[in-house]
């Protein structure tokens, strides 16, 4: 398989330490915490698990939940019959405003200063309109042409631009859910997003980049012991990223026929007169 688990890690990891290491005697649950921090930062900027998932859209506040697991966005959109995924274009002008009920929710016991200042009002969704005298129809007014004939009904959106799609989102983190504008009678959505790997029942990592977990959870235990000396400190970090940027180089490859289908995405046909 092209994923190690984490145990195999740690296993692979005290077999290879002698009784004079400095990191012999570290504990079980010191190797797995800081085998899960390795995953999870990795899992940023290395080998990044991408995970595809099929959500439901809440049609009472067109909303969707974010998975449990969520870190960054990928891509999300709908499927067509050919199986292909068509994206969704990023609106940050959707509204997703909350307004206060009047009410107050007692936080104090559970905050970090018991106070009477962590009294924090509830809120409500209120995504409605502020008023009543602006239409979204009327932004096209500024940039489409009034065509003459057949009293300006006539190619009237022509030269509005590129960039449609199928429906619009917007990142809502503070209710961890994603806001929706479509204009299709959609029901569920197709959702591409980087996941925490160490949120997993079993985490997992490309056999790529376990020489470099092995050698940030090295790292990470000779770093905070004040018996370790610092040569012996430089060294593991210096190891740690050069392994780092190996597992990067080989997870990320480019080739020469990607870098030419990138340079061929520019040659277009256009009219000809």
């Amino acid at each position: 398989m092209n994923y190690v688990t984490l145990d195999q890690v740690i296993s692979n990891f005290k077999l290879s330490q002698d009784s004079d290491d400095y990191a012999a005697n570290a504990s079980d649950v010191a190797l797995r915490n800081l085998a899960l921090r390795g995953i999870r930062e990795f899992g940023f900027d290395v080998s990044a698990r991408i995970k595809s998932l099929k959500l439901t859209i809440d049609k009472t506040n067109n909303t969707v939940a974010l998975p449990d697991d969520y870190v960054d966005m990928r891509k999300i959109g709908v499927v067509d019959t050919d199986g292909i995924v068509r994206t969704f274009v990023q609106n940050k002008n959707i509204n997703y405003s909350r307004a206060l009920d009047g009410t107050a929710t007692d936080d104090s016991a559970e905050g970090p200063v018991p106070n009477e200042l962590n009294l924090i009002k509830d809120r409500t969704d209120s995504k409605t309109s502020t008023t009543s005298s602006l239409s979204s129809d009327d932004d096209y007014d500024f940039f489409i042409f009034q065509n003459y004939l057949y009293q300006g009904g006539l190619g009237r959106l022509y030269g509005v631009g590129g960039g449609r799609a199928s429906g619009e989102y917007r990142l809502n983190l503070d209710q961890n859910r994603i806001e929706l504008d479509t204009n299709s009678d959609y029901t569920e959505v197709i959702i591409e997003y980087v996941a925490d790997e160490a949120r997993s029942t079993n985490p997992v990592i490309h056999v790529y980049a376990e020489e470099a977990l092995q050698s940030y959870i090295y790292y990470r235990i000779c770093e905070r012991k004040a018996s370790v000396p610092m040569g012996e400190k430089q060294r593991a970090r210096t190891e740690y990223y050069n392994e780092r940027r190996k597992a990067n180089a080989r997870l990320k490859n480019f080739n020469a026929e990607d870098a030419l289908r990138t340079i061929r995405k520019n040659f277009k046909l256009a009219p000809k007169y």
